[in-house]
């Protein structure tokens, strides 16, 4: 089968398509024949360092079951899922731990699956953690990207009496005003006033910096990407300030039936009508070098999808 793979820790230059063996299910997994992969701008980060080398990025897919492991019970060769791959996701096929699989309903097409599978996770995830209220304001920054323009339409769906998207490119407001956001501003445009109740910050930097001047009394911060500066402890507890740090994989691995109850709501709130993931660009597996510039770079509306089939 083909994968992606590096050899040494770079740039989207390292990644290279090779032919390899098709892998088989240990106990506790599944082999699924990959439809679709999400690409993930933490996944991208890794390839410039911190892996074991050679290295087969990770990712949410979804796809086909080809077979079944051990100790597994509930699944049946054939059927549809998406799931999460911690490494080897960039391939024809990919082993995924059982427990983080989720079946797709068959009307649901395979980059819309693959969208909700993490990316909405991630976006129902902070907001939870970020205990949002009824009328209460959200600051989404990257609201443009795979998890937040989810995060800006579930905000909405879940009551906020105001949503605000910050973005790197204003050429993108009108994008994230459709989706839902009341007001878009770019990143030096972050203001202290009026302040706001929950930040998603996917960010970081000198943008995560202004979104906590912005929290009100009170108000809550959720980081899950992005690198920030040390933050104060102090200059929290003056202003009754919280900030939360939420990772994928420490949430799907930890709490599994929330994990799953996510993942109905969001094929519920799909099914619906409610909530649309918006693809910007889905590519053959060949061209995962470029799926990882344009999520470098930060130039996507929506995700960023791979496409072993293409």
């Amino acid at each position: 089968m083909r994968t992606v793979r590096c050899h040494a820790h770079g740039g989207p230059e390292v990644l290279q398509v090779e032919e390899v063996p098709t892998p088989s299910p240990g106990a506790g997994e599944l082999l699924v024949d990959v439809e679709a992969v999400g690409v993930t701008l933490p996944v991208v980060r890794l390839t410039r360092e911190g892996v074991p080398l050679p290295h087969v990025p990770g990712g949410e897919i979804a796809g086909r079951i080809a077979a079944i492991g051990g100790d597994v019970t509930g699944w049946r060769v054939g059927q549809r899922v998406t799931a999460l791959a911690f490494t080897g996701a960039y391939a024809e096929s990919a082993v995924v731990p059982a427990a983080f699989a989720t079946a797709v309903p068959d009307d649901v097409p395979a980059e819309a699956a693959v969208v909700l599978v993490r990316s909405g996770q991630v976006a129902l995830g902070t907001l939870q953690e970020g205990r949002l209220q009824p009328e209460e304001t959200v600051l989404v920054t990257a609201a443009a990207g795979g998890v937040g323009h989810l995060a800006v339409q579930l905000a909405r769906i879940r009551g906020a009496g105001r949503v605000v998207g910050a973005v790197g490119d204003a050429s993108k407001a009108t994008a994230v005003r459709d989706l839902g956001a009341d007001e878009v501003v770019t990143y030096p445009e972050i203001a202290a006033e009026p302040a706001v109740d929950v930040v998603l910050d996917g960010v970081g930097g000198e943008a995560q910096a202004r979104c906590l001047d912005a929290l009100a009394p009170w108000g809550r911060l959720v980081a899950y990407s992005g690198t920030g500066d040390v933050v104060d402890v102090n200059l929290l507890r003056l202003h009754a300030r919280t900030v939360v740090g939420f990772a994928m994989a420490h949430f799907a691995r930890a709490r599994p039936d929330a994990y799953r109850r996510n993942g109905d709501e969001l094929w519920e709130l799909y099914l619906a009508g409610r909530l649309r993931p918006v693809v910007h660009r889905a590519l053959p597996l060949a061209e995962a070098a470029e799926a990882h510039r344009i999520v470098e770079g930060r130039a996507n509306v929506g995700k960023v999808v791979l496409r072993p089939d293409a």
